[in-house]
């Protein structure tokens, strides 16, 4: 899965677009940094370092993530799990998980992953948005 990343010299945002849901939390949240109508749609240097932390945090998908200059093979400590149910929504997961495909590949996730439970999704397993157009509710 491709990535790409903003920095502003302290701390890099990582977006992994096919993993996006547009939730709109980022834009909604710190529009200064987050504009989805600008191109890049990312201005990293729109907020303090904490400010962008604080809100990539927020990502409902893990779309979104950061790493702090110079620690950029430094994974967070493994975080516990916590499974949560969005309404009318994906299926969160927060924390540590190993995921393993249909062919054996294992990846580490530690943030948060987004599963799709409205099965109309293009990116299965993960939620891509479907649910809003097709009117999921559960």
């Amino acid at each position: 899965m491709s990535s790409k990343e903003y920095t502003n010299g302290e701390v890099t945002i990582v977006w992994k677009p096919k993993t996006c849901i547009h939730a709109g939390e980022c834009v909604r949240g710190l529009p200064s940094v987050f504009n989805s109508k600008a191109r890049p749609w990312i201005n990293p240097e729109g907020a303090t370092t904490q400010e962008i932390v604080d809100q990539v945090k927020k990502c409902p998908s893990g779309a979104l993530s950061y790493y702090m200059n110079g620690e950029e093979n430094q994974e967070e400590a493994h975080l516990e799990t916590v499974v949560e149910a969005l309404p009318n929504g994906p299926l969160l997961v927060y924390g540590t998980l190993t995921m393993k495909d249909a062919a054996g590949n294992k990846r580490l996730e530690n943030k948060t992953t987004a599963f799709c439970r409205c099965g109309h999704s293009q990116n299965k397993p993960f939620c891509d948005g479907a649910h809003k157009k097709m009117g999921f509710e559960g």
